[in-house]
């Protein structure tokens, strides 16, 4: 029934245990088959009942970590005074004692080994009178035997306290973000309620005026609708002002067909008129590209060079578009001052990368050696039948 309760030992402990006792019995049996020193006592049945007091509650290491150590060290302290053959059951010792202070059990695991070193010292002393040099020795191995368990237990606790700050300094980041974005959304919205609600009332009220004296005063009419003309376009203006926050930079409202590679052109000069000196290169032949492809790749551009112009501090920026037979690849390339390691998450490339997984690309975004920064968007190209999808809308519009 007692066996039931106990723990079902680990694999490590069963291991440990294993190789501990089978050193521990084989070791006495070897000195006395073919080194025997005079005067020591026969190992069986005594010795090899304390190996296995020392040996076996190992088993049990991880679940009970105290109590193990003090069975398996007095067992083993016991084994060396009472003159058996002197074989490896210290080893127990030596496992127990780091593992207890590995642990945290730091001031049991340093009693434990300094009382066990001054027991059998003490006890010799008492026995024979003298005193053992090599008992310098083996305090020392014990001492060095706790020192590395310490310094061991310090390097864990301290990854450990490391990982635990970066997990809450990227929850924080997290945190400041989405409360970031909250609060945007709610200055949006109460900006949105304040032009709305103003000048749709005002476009209310002047319809009800051009109702009422559409027949009677025509000319107070047709100023009423001309006043509502103008409101409403206002209206449009600065929501679409307003909503811009959520699309691209200067991204134009989704009137025309999505912009192409036809109108790389129009971003390049759009760079150079900021004073970035822009060089295009072309490789391959240009062809049609479906309609998805088009958009990720003109927005891909756009995005890259605006990073540059707003955030690079660049004065030259290489564009390359390659044509390949199954593949489009973009780079943009800046001699700016790049960034030290990997990017910082931001809307911009993460904007990039959604847009690109959207069509099963991908993009890569990084410092260059030496200085700048580069950019690199590969797409699929499929030129089959593809190509034609152009009614399922633009992957541009992705979430930036």
């Amino acid at each position: 029934m007692a066996a039931r309760t106990l723990p079902r030992p680990t694999r490590t402990d069963l291991w440990i245990t294993a190789i501990l006792l089978a050193l521990s019995v084989i070791s006495p049996a070897v000195i006395e088959a073919f080194d025997p020193v005079p005067g020591d006592r026969p190992a069986w049945p005594w010795g090899y009942a304390l190996i296995l007091v020392a040996c076996l509650p190992l088993l049990w290491r991880t679940a009970f970590p105290c109590l193990v150590a003090v069975v398996s060290v007095v067992a083993a302290t016991i084994y060396y005074p009472l003159g058996f053959p002197d074989g490896l059951v210290m080893l127990c010792t030596a496992v127990m004692l780091y593992s207890v202070v590995r642990w945290g059990y730091r001031t049991f695991g340093w009693f434990l080994g300094i009382g066990q070193f001054l027991a059998i010292n003490t006890y010799e002393l008492a026995l024979t009178g003298t005193f053992r040099p090599e008992a310098v020795g083996i305090v020392a191995w014990v001492l060095v035997l706790l020192c590395v368990a310490e310094v061991l237990r310090w390097r864990a606790e301290y990854q450990k306290a490391d990982r635990e700050r970066g997990q809450e300094a990227s929850r924080t980041r997290e945190e400041e973000l989405l409360r970031r974005a909250s609060e945007e959304r709610l200055r949006l919205a109460r900006d949105v309620h304040d032009t709305v609600a103003h000048n749709i009332s005002l476009i209310n009220v002047q319809a009800g005026t051009a109702l009422y004296l559409m027949e009677d005063q025509p000319e107070r009419a047709a100023d009423a609708l001309t006043t509502i003309k103008q409101t409403s376009k206002d209206t449009l203006t600065e929501l679409r002002a307003m909503l811009g926050v959520l699309r691209a930079v200067d991204e134009a409202a989704p009137r025309s067909p999505t912009p192409g590679l036809d109108r790389v052109s129009d971003l390049v000069e759009g760079a150079r008129g900021a004073g970035l000196e822009v060089l295009m290169e072309t490789d391959g032949d240009e062809r049609r590209l479906p309609q998805g492809i088009k958009g990720v790749a003109y927005r891909a551009l756009q995005e890259a060079l605006t990073n540059v112009v707003r955030h690079a501090h660049a004065e030259r920026a290489v564009v390359r578009i390659g044509y390949g037979p199954a593949e489009l690849s973009l780079e943009v390339t800046d001699d700016g001052r790049g960034t030290v390691g990997p990017p910082a998450a931001g809307n911009g490339i993460t904007g990039m990368r959604e847009r690109a997984a959207l069509v099963g690309g991908s993009v890569d975004a990084g410092p260059v050696k030496g200085g700048g920064f580069r950019v690199r968007v590969r797409l699929p190209v499929d030129t089959g039948p593809v190509e034609e999808r152009g009614g399922q809308g633009d992957p541009g519009t992705a979430r930036r």
